[in-house]
């Protein structure tokens, strides 16, 4: 069964009480519980409201993860070091949003993960995490 990370940034620890009109009423646990539910791969769920933690973690997950799937939040439209960890792990990399980052504000319109990542899902909600799952389980 292949290995899968599956990252959060910062302020998805408050999902399901942050702006539910935006990212609903489902906990970041809810989505840990329906993705491991899926019984797809074996499963490492993190999150990070710091960006040095995140990159550690990228940098664990060479040689040991098969594939990550990644919702950087706010560090999509920021962070070159997360772009930069991602290059070099060998995987493939999914780049999620809950929201359709291309309907907000004009300076959430550009990620730099998505650079590096072979898939990027936006605007299905928590859905996003599990069309992520099937594909990269799929994939690997």
């Amino acid at each position: 069964m292949a290995k899968i990370l599956i990252l959060n940034g910062p302020n998805l620890n408050l999902l399901g009480q942050r702006e539910p009109h935006i990212y609903g009423a489902d906990t970041l646990a809810d989505v840990e519980a329906q993705a491991r539910a899926l019984d797809l791969a074996d499963l490492t769920f993190q999150q990070s409201n710091h960006e040095g933690q995140l990159v550690d973690w990228i940098q664990a997950a060479r040689g040991t993860q098969d594939g990550i799937i990644i919702n950087p939040g706010a560090y999509s439209h920021t962070s070159v070091a997360i772009l930069d960890a991602l290059s070099a792990f060998e995987g493939p990399v999914v780049e999620v949003h809950i929201s359709n980052i291309h309907k907000r504000e004009a300076f959430r319109h550009h990620s730099y993960v998505s650079g590096r990542a072979e898939a990027v899902i936006a605007g299905l909600g928590i859905e996003g995490y599990f069309a992520a799952l099937r594909w990269l389980a799929a994939r690997l």
